[in-house]
């Protein structure tokens, strides 16, 4: 025992005497380990944000969607005046209803209205006729007020639950609740604003198309005695006319599990009818989480094995050093060996300098690489919103971090093994000395 803890000693004390150059040869180390920690908390970071995201949907929702078919759009493209009938009937919702007998919920959405206004403020339309259950179904946070009732979808009245984006541009100095808002020129009485969802970037936005904090959703009843199933849109003096009857239909299902059997059995039913035109997709939200689930575990594997590229920098940064260390020492091994000391007692010293070296250096990355994770996601999205970022990155851009214990724990290691492996060769490089060569070394 006291011989390795005078190993250890003397080893430490030779370091304490270049402490500079200790610390210059630890650096690539330190770098190495903050460098894995800080790309595996950005790339955690990053899939828990897109997870989250998709969450928010629900993971056990099939959403049925109409979609524009091929033909139509080039038609649209010469700004004429037209009506295109597509996407998603009654038929299609019967359809469901039989054959998928399981399904918790099957909620339509109706898209109606070309836009939105209040006073004299005025916004693109995304309003959708639907059923009280939605809210249950897309786990909706309501900020103030209440969502569609069945006694509004019974009684079709004129009421509306408005996004947290709309209530912002609208009600920015008033309360929202009670007051009238205009649909085309229908006018509907807010009862309920939406809470802020984060969809409006990212894989969840992605995936839907839309800010869900623009949605104004009305009772699906009136949204059919009111507007029908024709929507027009006006651009530059021509108008485009669509005649939809459901733009969505939601179907949820009891557990993860069942998510991907039902859709095929969806996807079935919609293509018997819907196959040659084009005008339904198939929008499965489990299917992606567990796309984002893969592809961030190989961006995470690219990025820390970009990282660790640092520690064999450092690792060799040590090896090298060392090797410089045998020569400048060479006639203190002689004369250590002169007194007794074995191979083994020689090899010991480097060992502990470079274990040390290695150590130290993984601890002082650690607190560097946490750091950095936390100043990345507090200082950054503060330094983007300057002006003069504003003018050169015109989008927003939400950059999360999430610290992960494991990429401590492995980092730290690896440094500690890096910087064994790499001292081994100059400690049996300076246990091979001769003792009466290097006596006489100067």
């Amino acid at each position: 025992m006291n011989f390795y803890l005078e190993t250890m000693r003397m080893g430490l004390w030779n370091l304490r005497l270049h402490l500079l150059r200790s610390c210059l040869t630890s650096l690539g180390i330190i770098l190495g380990v903050a460098a894995v920690i800080l790309m595996v908390s950005i790339g955690e970071g990053n899939k828990q944000a897109a997870l989250r995201d998709i969450q928010e949907l629900g993971a056990n929702n099939i959403i049925v969607r109409s979609q524009r078919p091929p033909e139509s759009t080039s038609v649209g493209s010469q700004r004429r005046s037209f009506l295109v009938k597509y996407g998603l009937l009654d038929e299609d919702l019967s359809r469901i209803h039989k054959f998928i007998p399981d399904a918790l919920q099957v909620i339509p959405l109706k898209t109606v209205g070309s836009e939105v206004s209040y006073e004299h403020q005025r916004i693109t339309s995304q309003t959708y006729g639907t059923l009280p259950e939605l809210g249950e179904v897309l786990n909706l946070n309501i900020a103030e007020g209440r969502y569609l009732s069945p006694q509004d979808q019974e009684l079709r009245r004129p009421v509306a639950v408005i996004g947290h984006r709309v209530a912002e541009q609208f009600f920015r100095l008033e309360n929202p609740i009670g007051k009238e808002i205009r649909i085309d020129r229908r006018v509907f009485t807010v009862v309920g604003v939406l809470g802020p969802v984060g969809l409006s970037g990212g894989a969840g936005g992605a995936l839907v198309g839309r800010d869900l904090n623009l949605d104004v959703h009305i009772p699906l009843g009136t949204a059919e005695s009111e507007f029908g199933d024709v929507v027009v849109r006006r651009v530059s003096g021509s108008f485009s006319g669509e005649q939809i009857r459901y733009s969505e239909i939601y179907v949820t299902v009891d557990s993860s599990d069942e998510v991907i059997a039902t859709s095929e059995r969806i996807r079935k039913i919609m293509d018997a009818s819907h196959a040659d035109r084009g005008d339904v997709e198939l929008i499965v939200p489990w299917e992606l989480l567990e796309n984002v689930k893969r592809t961030t575990f190989a961006m995470n594997l690219l990025l820390t094995s970009i990282a660790a590229i640092s520690l064999l920098v450092g690792g060799i940064g040590i090896m090298n050093i060392m090797l410089a260390s045998v020569i400048e020492r060479t006639r203190e091994i002689g004369i250590r060996r002169a007194l007794g000391a074995t191979r083994k007692h020689i090899v010991s010293q480097f060992l502990v300098e470079t274990g040390t070296l290695s150590a130290v250096g993984g601890l002082l990355g650690i607190i560097l690489g946490v750091s950095l994770s936390i100043a990345v996601a507090r200082v950054l999205p503060w330094l983007l919103q300057q002006p003069a970022f504003k003018r050169m990155i015109e989008t927003e851009i939400a950059f999360e971090t999430q610290i992960t214990p494991w990429s401590i724990i492995v980092s730290f290691l690896v440094a500690s093994l890096t910087g064994l492996v790499f001292g081994i060769y100059p400690a049996i490089v300076a246990s091979k000395q001769d003792p009466i060569v290097a006596l006489r070394h100067e």
